[in-house]
């Protein structure tokens, strides 16, 4: 009985995940229509153009929306390897490939002892619920980089620190998985393959490093918790405007610089609140890599001065590897989390639109996604700390109990 009764369970996830992947393929191939902007064109345009360039052995400095780390160009240049299909084509089917990777590594850990398959149903669920777009951006392959490197990272430090550091020269962000390993070897590791791989990029290609300082000048994005001040304002008289801006669609005028300071500091207070959880924690479990991670990922995308959608993706990845581990305490910021992304969909790509005009539905829409982001981030922390730092009388571990649990969970 149990095993026909894992068996349904695998036959309903497989079925859940054909379907709806196929409905994402179907849309960003334009046989089926969307709602809203369309999404592919980043891939059709901005991409292949990169692709153009990236072949020809130098990075486009010349383009101001490349914004990304070196490591960017595998992924751009990745089509390259099916040279049978069309570019947009090609990328589209490397995505599903990565999404079939990630499900598989779900799987794989949600059905060992101990485990549990929440994790694969919050992926199989969550990435639909985010429409087009996950198809149509290069996050979802990050993703999976991020996955794999925090599932290895309970067994095998090194192997943890590798893939966040070589996800860190893909976009930055998967340098925050390594905020609840407790083996200096995973940090080791992760500075050897970021210092290593960047040092090669540095010497081969010509401004590989320049996204360091592109993004200076850019503005408040119309879709960041920052934003929605501007939105409100612009009701109240507020004479700035909405533009294109390093390819987003961004506030500038009177009052941005103050507020994209002041999302700064929020990030500096998040960085800060993640160290004194690490100088604080005194037990770390089996499933603390993985909360810590989601943690902090959350508590940086709702502060940054840009919560695109696509960076959604990323926090359904690592709240699908926090569930696979039944004792994680992450299962209602997950919950919000999926909310948010069905929120997110409705207002982009489908109500792009009313976002942009600051009307009554776009403003709702944003106050809503940013609001169920923000409590899940609030959560997230706060069970973080609980589970890690306040412990009762009865749970306390003595210290050579916490350092040998340590070691077998990193």
């Amino acid at each position: 009985m149990r095993v026909n009764g894992k068996g349904t369970v695998l036959a309903g996830l497989s079925a859940t995940w054909c379907v709806t992947r196929l409905v994402l393929l179907l849309i960003v191939l334009r046989v089926l229509a969307f709602p809203g902007v369309d999404v592919t064109t980043d891939v059709s345009v901005i991409y292949q153009g990169w692709y153009e360039v990236l072949r020809h052995g130098t990075f486009p400095l010349d383009d101001v929306t490349w914004q990304y780390p070196p490591a960017a160009a595998f992924a751009i240049l990745s089509p390259a390897a099916l040279p049978f299909l069309t570019y947009p084509h090609a990328f589209f089917v490397l995505v599903c490939l990565a999404d079939l990777v990630v499900l598989s590594l779900l799987l794989y850990t949600g059905l060992r002892p101990g485990r549990s398959l929440r994790g694969a149903w919050t992926w199989v669920a969550g990435v639909p619920l985010l429409g087009p777009t996950v198809y149509a951006r290069y996050d979802l392959m990050v993703t999976a980089v991020a996955v794999a490197a925090v599932l290895a990272g309970t067994r095998h430090p090194r192997v943890l620190g590798a893939l966040a550091g070589f996800g860190a020269l893909l976009k930055v962000w998967p340098a925050l998985l390594l905020v609840g390993a407790t083996r200096l070897r995973a940090w080791a590791s992760g500075a050897m393959t970021a210092g290593g791989l960047g040092a090669l990029f540095a010497v081969s290609v010509p401004g590989a490093f320049a996204f360091l300082t592109s993004q200076r000048d850019r503005g408040t994005e119309v879709e960041s918790l920052g934003g929605l001040v501007f939105h409100v304002a612009r009701h109240f008289g507020w004479r700035g405007e909405v533009l294109l801006n390093y390819g987003s669609i961004e506030f500038l005028g009177p009052y941005v610089g103050p507020v994209s300071i002041a999302a700064m500091a929020l990030t500096g207070a998040a960085f800060g609140w993640l160290v004194l959880w690490r100088l604080r924690a005194v037990r770390f479990a089996s499933h603390t890599l993985a909360d810590a991670a989601f943690t902090a990922v959350l508590l940086f995308t709702v502060t940054s001065r840009v919560i695109s959608p696509q960076y959604l993706v990323w926090l359904i990845g690592l709240a699908a590897v926090c569930l696979c581990f039944r004792a994680s305490r992450m299962g209602a910021p997950a919950l919000m989390l999926l909310a948010a992304a069905l929120l997110t969909v409705l207002e982009f790509p489908a109500g792009f639109a009313h976002v942009v005009a600051s009307d009554a539905y776009g403003i709702t829409l944003l106050l809503l996604r940013n609001g169920l982001l923000a409590a899940a981030a609030l959560t997230a922390a706060r069970e973080l700390w609980r589970s890690t730092v306040h412990l009762t009388t009865a749970a306390r571990v003595p210290p050579q109990a916490t350092r040998a649990k340590a070691s077998s969970a990193s």
